[in-house]
C-alpha cells in the first residue's frame, strides 16, 4: 500500500509541477504582451508628439508671418504720419517765419533752463 500512496503523492506532485510550469509559461506570455503593448502604445506617443510639434511649428510661422505683415504696415502709417507732420511743420514754417523762429528759441530757452541741473 505505501508503494500505492507514493505513487499518487508523486503524481501529484508532478501535476503540480506541470500546473505551475504552465501558469508560469502563462504569466510570461502575459508580460511579453504588455512589453508589446507599451512599446506600441510608446511608438504612438512618438508620433502623436512630432505630429503636434509640426502644427506648433505651422500655427507658429502663421503667427510671425501675420505679425510681420502687422508691423511693416504699422511702421508704413509711422512713417507717413511723420512725413505728414514734417511737411505741416515745413509749411507752418513758411506761412509764418518769425512765429517759427521765436517758438524754436522759447524751446531752446526752456530745455536750457531744464538741463542746467
Amino acid at each position: 500500500m505505501a508503494s500505492t500512496t507514493d505513487m499518487a503523492s508523486a503524481a501529484r506532485k508532478s501535476a503540480r509541477s506541470a500546473s505551475a510550469e504552465t501558469r508560469e509559461q502563462e504569466l510570461e506570455l502575459q508580460v511579453k504582451q504588455l512589453q508589446d503593448d507599451l512599446k506600441s502604445i510608446t511608438e504612438t506617443l512618438g508620433k502623436l508628439t512630432n505630429d503636434k510639434v509640426g502644427e506648433a511649428r505651422e500655427v507658429a510661422s502663421t503667427e510671425l508671418r501675420h505679425l510681420k505683415r502687422k508691423g511693416e504696415a504699422m511702421l508704413s502709417d509711422a512713417q507717413d504720419q511723420a512725413e505728414e507732420v514734417e511737411q505741416q511743420l515745413k509749411d507752418s514754417i513758411r506761412k509764418k517765419p518769425l512765429t517759427a523762429v521765436a517758438t524754436a528759441a522759447g524751446i531752446g530757452f526752456l530745455f536750457a533752463l531744464l538741463t542746467r541741473h
